[in-house]
């Protein structure tokens, strides 16, 4: 993990997103990591918006999964909070997620297991004394990329990443 960002409050949240939702236009796939709380669907939602989804952005967390669709790309957020096993994926097709351009948000990926495609970056959340804290890893080439391209329009990821 690199050094973490501090997000001083929900705005920042959605800077955030804002930043490094560009990049993220092409496609690929984004773990986010984090307690109860600490900012994985705001970030997740912000996302969505971000690439340009209009209306309602829904939660997944009792559907699993919410998908979005977008001129040039389809957008899937997946919440696993609710599985006891990874087993309970099978019916959710997520192999098919991949067909054609997509962009695939998980929360909780730690529970999907080898049911998951691979990321390429993951993003950590925690709590901090005012606002949270937040880490990432690329996993790819392309998390690279993003992370790079994120770095050019959100300056305090320079020190960072």
């Amino acid at each position: 993990m690199v050094d973490a960002l501090h997000l001083a409050d929900e705005a920042a949240v959605i800077e955030f997103a804002a930043a490094l939702a560009p990049p993220l236009s092409d496609g690929g796939t984004l773990y986010l990591h984090g307690d109860l709380g600490a900012g994985k669907t705001t970030l997740a939602r912000a996302l969505i918006a971000a690439l340009g989804v209009r209306g309602r952005i829904k939660s997944p967390t009792y559907s699993l999964i919410e998908s979005y669709r977008t001129d040039a790309l389809t957008i899937h957020h997946l919440d696993l909070y609710r599985i006891a096993d990874a087993g309970e994926l099978e019916w959710l097709g997520l192999g098919d997620l991949q067909d054609g351009p997509s962009l695939i948000l998980i929360e909780w990926p730690e529970r999907g297991g080898d049911a998951l495609p691979k990321p390429d970056l993951v993003i950590e959340l925690a709590h901090a004394a005012s606002g949270r804290q937040l880490r990432a890893r690329p996993a790819s080439d392309l998390g690279t990329a993003w992370l790079a391209a994120t770095s050019a329009t959100f300056p305090p990821l320079e020190a960072g990443f």
